[in-house]
């Protein structure tokens, strides 16, 4: 017999880590059900249409908003980048990482987001994983929106300070609790577009009070660059609040083409941030080819705001559609809209039947959404056709009315 099954055998389940791995089962009982919804594997590029296990299907459940992972002018300078450069950069930044195209993408993202500077992380999640603890000492509190994105979450629990979930886009609520800290120094944290339910956080009102009670603002915008505001900058341009967010985090896996993500803000702030974030001084740099991709990407963003206006077009026709068609999308105002199921089982259902007609859609549950309110995510790029949309639209209509959604 295997060592190892003997060793095994002999372990007691009381204390044993991994006995609760063994009593994980409800992801292999939907497998055997056949609906279990996650890691499908894609054959392609992200584009409207991917092939799954040879099969063409219309993608609905990209963040690729401006269809840019695809674009020619992206994949030459991801290319060029690696013939220069090579695949990796093999250390930090703080010690033999940082490459001159690192520096480069920093002026043009401080330009870009017009604030001063800007520094670059290896992911997104870094990203926040890095910037809050790094500001949020053992005497200072930090205030998260309840339905933050689980990085900001995870940054708050790596810090010394004290955090408070404030009610979903609930500025009374928020108020409250500075009020609670009105002694303390203060961090509002916030997603600029909540990135299952699409909707746009408060912004004018949650400056306001953070003004009132001398707090500072960070806005994590991975859903609401190269979406929102008059020229794709975001939730801050948005609301026309761009001198008056303090923190501005990007990620560049959504519009931007790529994987990473920075922070812009202040000179001073930003400094700090570079020598005292772990996630940043700890991690291997970004590849060249990924930031090589992000300033391109950049670029067309700003040379083709068509992209931005086809992507509203598209959106715009997929509200009234489903709205039309009688489906819940709750408080939606993004390319993000969500289809409310209420039931796990039938969000998992539901998100079979439409793959099996072609449409790869996602699904969220609790935790990512609250208990209740299971959904289908859906959401749109600016080089969906109409004819594509069109199809969407008729199978969640047929599928919506088969499990008695519509």
């Amino acid at each position: 017999m295997d060592s190892r099954v003997v060793q095994d055998s002999q372990v007691d389940l009381k204390t044993d880590i991994f006995e609760k791995c063994q009593r994980f089962t409800a992801a292999k009982e939907a497998m055997a059900a056949g609906i279990y919804p996650y890691f499908r594997v894609l054959e392609s590029a992200q584009e409207p249409e991917v092939i799954v296990n040879g099969k063409r299907m219309i993608m609905i459940g990209s963040n690729n908003y401006l269809g840019l992972t695809n674009h020619p002018r992206v994949k030459e300078s991801a290319i060029e980048a690696i013939r220069r450069y090579g695949t990796g950069c093999a250390g930090s930044r703080f010690l033999s990482g940082t490459l001159d195209i690192h520096v480069a993408l920093e002026e043009k993202l401080a330009r870009f987001m017009r604030k001063e500077t800007a520094l670059v992380f290896s992911t997104g999640f870094q990203t926040n994983l890095g910037v809050i603890p790094s500001l949020i000492g053992k005497d200072d509190v930090v205030l998260i929106d309840k339905m933050d994105h689980a990085s900001i979450i995870d940054g708050c629990r790596l810090s010394f300070g004290e955090v408070k979930k404030y009610k979903h886009n609930d500025i009374k609520d928020l108020e409250r609790l500075l009020q609670q800290y009105s002694d303390k120094a203060k961090l509002i944290v916030v997603d600029g577009v909540f990135s299952m339910e699409g909707d746009i956080v408060d912004l004018p009102n949650v400056v306001r009070i953070a003004k009132k009670y001398d707090a500072r603002v960070m806005v994590d915008d991975a859903h609401g660059i190269g979406v929102l505001g008059k020229t794709g900058r975001g939730t801050a341009e948005h609301f026309d609040l761009e001198d008056e967010v303090d923190l501005i985090m990007g990620t560049y896996s959504k519009s931007l083409a790529s994987i990473g993500g920075f922070i812009s803000g202040s000179d001073d702030v930003i400094h700090y941030i570079k020598h005292f974030a772990r996630s940043f001084i700890f991690s291997a740099s970004p590849p060249p080819a990924s930031i090589s991709a992000v300033s391109t990407a950049i670029d067309i963003i700003e040379q083709e705001p068509e992209r931005l206006d086809r992507l509203w077009r598209n959106t715009r026709k997929m509200f009234n559609g489903f709205k039309s068609l009688g489906f819940d999308t709750g408080q939606s105002e993004t390319p993000i809209i969500p289809i409310i199921v209420g039931e796990d089982m039938k969000a998992f259902t539901m998100a079979r039947m439409l793959h099996n007609r072609g449409i790869f859609a996602n699904v969220a549950v609790n935790p990512a959404v609250p208990n209740g309110k299971a959904l289908i995510r859906t959401s749109y790029m600016a080089t969906h056709t109409d004819e594509q949309l069109d199809k969407v639209l008729m199978e969640f209509k047929e599928v919506g009315k088969i499990l008695g959604i519509i």
